[in-house]
């Protein structure tokens, strides 16, 4: 992957306070273009809030948000989709009654003016069909077009909503734990995914799984208590004392931490 040196995504001294708590303090994040970087850290780090100021589902506190050098801080979701920023969830978001095809179709509908035009004819959407077999295609959902979503497996159902955003032409993804909930093969295929959906993009993630991360990610940054705790690639940031301390002092991710300290 050709790493550029500007940034797509960078915050300024982010932070977010609630009832006097700082779940985000002073947060400096630079996301590299044509990188997939992800954010990582024990339970309670504040990855989730992180991502939540960035994608514009919270407000800061005080700090700044700038995507391609544009202050973006105040700036809706809807706003910054528009300028080719644009996020996925935990939960796959699909409509389950609705085919493969038509979950990507009615996602393609923007461009055309037709998507509150519910009276209209469905052959006048048929031009996008190309397209929408195109994306089905680059995430090896082409032939389930014509199932419907709720039949699909939850990996498959990750590549759908994965294809519904790549239907929105974005510069920027940024992935909310997209490993979430999933099995070892589909863990695989969708890191696959990534990194083939990466080419000629830049990707933010959060995710939990650490030999995803090692696997994918060109550079980390480490929170723990709001705070940024270290940068570099997975090779540096897993031998660093004070991230491997940051993870065993938490019950729950022993099992990361084993693999972060023996990368």
């Amino acid at each position: 992957m050709s790493v550029g040196s500007e940034s797509v995504i960078e915050t300024r001294a982010l932070t977010k306070q609630f009832s006097g708590f700082k779940a985000v303090n002073n947060v400096d994040l630079k996301v590299r273009r044509g990188t997939i970087h992800a954010l990582i850290g024990p339970n309670g780090a504040g990855k989730t809030t992180c991502f939540n100021l960035i994608t514009k589902f919270l407000q800061p506190t005080s700090g700044q948000i700038l995507f391609n050098g544009e202050d973006i801080t105040r700036a809706a979701p809807a706003d910054i989709a528009r300028k080719g920023l644009v996020r996925s969830f935990q939960i796959s978001a699909t409509f389950p009654h609705l085919t493969v095809l038509e979950n990507v179709r009615i996602a393609l509908q923007r461009p055309l003016g037709t998507h509150f035009h519910f009276w209209r004819s469905e052959k006048s959407l048929d031009v996008l069909n190309d397209k929408v077999m195109a994306l089905l295609d680059e995430v090896g959902l082409a032939d389930r077009a014509e199932e419907h979503a709720v039949e699909l497996s939850y990996g498959r159902k990750r590549a759908l909503e994965i294809a519904t955003t790549l239907a929105l032409d974005p510069e920027m993804l940024l992935l909310d734990e997209p490993m979430a909930g999933m099995g070892a093969e589909d863990v695989a295929r969708t890191a696959a995914l990534i990194k083939k959906v990466s080419k000629n993009r830049t990707i933010l993630m959060v995710e939990h799984n650490l030999s995803v991360v090692a696997d994918l990610s060109d550079w980390i940054t480490v929170l723990a208590r709001g705070e940024m705790l270290a940068e570099g690639t997975y090779q540096e940031v897993s031998r660093n004392p004070e991230v491997i301390e940051a993870y065993m002092g938490t019950g729950g991710d022993s099992d990361p931490v084993g693999r972060a300290t023996h990368a």
